[in-house]
């Protein structure tokens, strides 16, 4: 049997004549249930659309019709017998990859079987994951820029680099965050949010106390 969620949980008062965001939603739901990131997900069905068949993590997803306007994708994983398909516009399939980064925050915030990591490290992250907590070595800590906000204000902004022994990832620092660790210093990110910001992976840090330092070198 297909899998379908709940009709209305996301799109409430946009009318269920809205076919392009039903089905974004429905990707965005199949990524974040099963931990992948989502243009990684959107490039492996575009994959699919073009050679028949692909291969996301656990995930098999094969083309089983294309028609001018859109084509029926059936996604299936290895560990369980579920099948969940569906069309998908061609509209969609010959868009960017940032298109579902809009929804994956809403189903990652309620949907009850989505997989979560305990202690995750940096490979295991995927944009729109939330509440992450991570220990990790500052790398590189480029000078900050300072930039105005919207509101007029002088702001100061670096994307440092950190890593474990999984990877390496670049994490947002704003205002007294930046003044709280230099290079070589090993941290603790505690609430941490999980963007895709121009093509890559980024850790930001929603709240000041959510960054500590617990050894400086």
């Amino acid at each position: 049997m297909p899998y379908w969620p709940s009709r209305g949980r996301f799109s409430g008062g946009r009318g269920s004549g809205d076919k392009r965001i039903k089905t974004l939603e429905y990707m965005a739901l199949l990524a974040v249930k099963n931990n992948i990131d989502p243009g990684e997900f959107l490039n492996s069905i575009v994959e699919a659309w073009k050679k028949d068949e692909s291969q996301c993590k656990q995930l098999t997803i094969r083309c089983r019709q294309r028609t001018k306007d859109s084509a029926i994708f059936s996604f299936a994983a290895a560990d369980t017998a579920r099948l969940s398909q569906f069309s998908i516009m061609t509209t969609i399939l010959q868009g960017n990859e940032s298109q579902l980064e809009p929804y994956m925050k809403t189903v990652a915030a309620w949907a009850p079987s989505a997989k979560k990591t305990v202690d995750p490290k940096i490979k295991d992250l995927r944009a729109g994951m939330k509440k992450v907590n991570l220990r990790v070595k500052v790398l590189e800590f480029p000078k900050p820029n300072v930039v105005y906000t919207r509101v007029g204000t002088e702001a100061s902004v670096t994307n440092a680099l950190i890593g474990d022994e999984t990877g390496t990832m670049r994490m947002c620092l704003w205002n007294e965050q930046v003044n709280m660790v230099s290079k070589g210093d090993v941290i603790e990110i505690e609430n941490g949010e999980v963007a895709n910001y121009r093509g890559e992976l980024q850790l930001r840090i929603i709240r000041g106390k959510s960054l500590s330092v617990v050894k400086r070198t």
